[in-house]
């Protein structure tokens, strides 16, 4: 999947996988509690992304077609390429030096690598 979602979309997807299958009627009263999202803004951003093909609206039951994961891959992917030239080491470089890592975080960033490592 290629990212070309706005932040409204993200986050209306976040509300779809953490509710779905949901009726669009209740999708929008929790956009308006959550987001403070009217009406119409939801179904706008409901129908761009069944436009993009991550959503679903049959019958009034909003799905996703896509997942979380999905998505989240294709986002990084995007910010590797647009902000570091897909260069892994410039963008945790840059991530290290902006801030603290914590001692959980390391060893969770450790053993990804090492999984990675035994998976070729």
């Amino acid at each position: 999947m290629k990212s070309t979602l706005s932040l409204a979309d993200h986050r209306l997807l976040d509300l779809v996988w953490s509710s779905e299958p949901v009726p669009s009627p209740q999708l929008c009263k929790l956009a308006e509690a959550q987001l403070g999202w009217k009406r119409t803004t939801t179904y706008t951003v409901i129908k761009r992304l069944c436009d993009k093909g991550c959503l679903k609206n049959e019958s009034a039951v909003v799905t996703s077609l896509v997942k979380r994961e999905e998505v989240q891959q294709a986002d990084g992917q995007e910010v590797l390429q647009r902000s570091f030239g897909g260069s892994l080491p410039r963008f945790l470089a840059a991530f290290f030096q902006a801030g603290k890592v914590s001692d959980e975080d390391a060893q969770k960033i450790e053993q990804l690598l090492e999984d990675y490592k035994q998976r070729r």
